[in-house]
């Protein structure tokens, strides 16, 4: 096993609060129970992210979207649309949820972290330019790859997101963007109702976002070969400075808002195959931000999983195992609204 990755994390993050909903603070209780049982979080090197300046911010959205959230909080709360609620805590969470891949980027690129994954909520990809949505207040790794382009003066990111949900905000913020490919694989039609392979890039952008969507009840090995031949392929001619992943968990098959086939065990996999590609592509530079997951036994060991798979590892513990045989008939899909399994 490598060095240890670095860890990026606040207890900032749990007072966004948002009662029943499935984005809730259970999600990180979760995750941080399981690594001190294991003993991982003690290993590993704990980074405190700063808050993201207005200015950040601005690069990726407008002012009127930044300043509703921060006056909804203000309030004491409200709801954005239907499935995305904002607490008296959501935008400080929000602002610093969005200061950690800018502090998990500089310390990756400052060379004082091999790698750097950052444990944040709300989550971010769906979160438009103009607009909140999906659970998503800002998008976090937007405004990380916007900070590599400012401070540091990348050229060429490639974004990877494996979420089960298509990531729009996050594809809308670089659809013209020739410095930045977007890689997603999702499960289609989905909420929100991007995603589809035509949607390519226009202008400069033309052919650097790639959708690789999937219907209800794609296995793992589908979702695996793609990320064994596409991304790899197009990595490889992208030669990106350095990757960034919106890392949703909500692929696992005991998902209960999504219907494909990953396992904590693929999730590995998944990860080693993007940690190898950075390895050979720039310097093993990487840096991943939480996105969805709402089984809260798969979202863990996932993250558990992802860390091991950055310093190395070859096996991963899955105490749920590779998805059983269920007939999908009756299993949800097709193009709902995020919030219809749980409102």
């Amino acid at each position: 096993m490598e060095r240890q990755p670095a860890l990026v994390y606040d207890p900032v993050f749990l007072e966004h609060a948002t009662g029943g909903h499935p984005e809730s603070s259970e999600r990180l209780q979760a995750i941080l129970r399981l690594l001190q049982e294991r003993g991982e979080y003690s290993r590993l090197r704990q980074l405190t992210p700063r808050a993201a300046t207005l200015e950040e911010l601005m690069a990726v959205h407008g002012t009127d979207h930044i300043l509703r959230v921060e006056r909804v909080a203000a309030c004491g709360g409200g709801w954005l649309d239907g499935d995305t609620v904002v607490s008296p805590g959501s935008y400080r969470a929000a602002v610093v949820a969005a200061g950690a891949g800018i502090t998990g980027v500089h310390a990756v690129l400052g060379g004082q972290a091999a790698s750097a994954l950052c444990l944040v909520r709300p989550p971010g990809h769906h979160a438009r330019p103009g607009r909140g949505m999906g659970f998503c207040l800002f998008n976090n790794v937007a405004i990380a790859a916007r900070y590599a382009q400012a401070r540091h003066g990348l050229k060429r990111i490639l974004i990877v997101d494996f979420d089960a949900h298509h990531g729009n905000g996050t594809q809308e913020a670089f659809y013209r963007d020739p410095g930045v490919l977007y890689f997603s694989t999702h499960q289609f039609p989905y909420y929100p109702g991007t995603g589809d392979a035509d949607e390519i890039g226009e202008g400069e952008g033309e052919g650097l976002t790639i959708n690789m969507p999937f219907g209800a009840g794609a296995s793992e090995d589908e979702v695996l070969e793609v990320y064994r031949g596409a991304l790899v392929t197009a990595a490889r001619r992208f030669k990106p400075q350095l990757i960034l992943v919106s890392a949703g968990y909500d692929a696992h098959w005991a998902d209960p808002l999504t219907s494909l086939g990953m396992s904590v065990a693929g999730f590995g996999q998944l990860v080693a195959i993007l940690r190898s590609l950075a390895v050979e592509l720039c310097g093993g530079r990487i840096v991943l931000t939480l996105e969805g997951g709402y089984n809260l036994e798969a979202l863990s060991y996932g993250v558990l999983a992802t860390l091991h798979s950055l310093c190395g590892a070859e096996s991963w513990e899955d105490p749920l195992g590779p998805e059983p045989r269920r007939a999908w008939g009756h299993v949800h899909g097709g193009s709902g609204d995020a919030g219809e399994r749980w409102m």
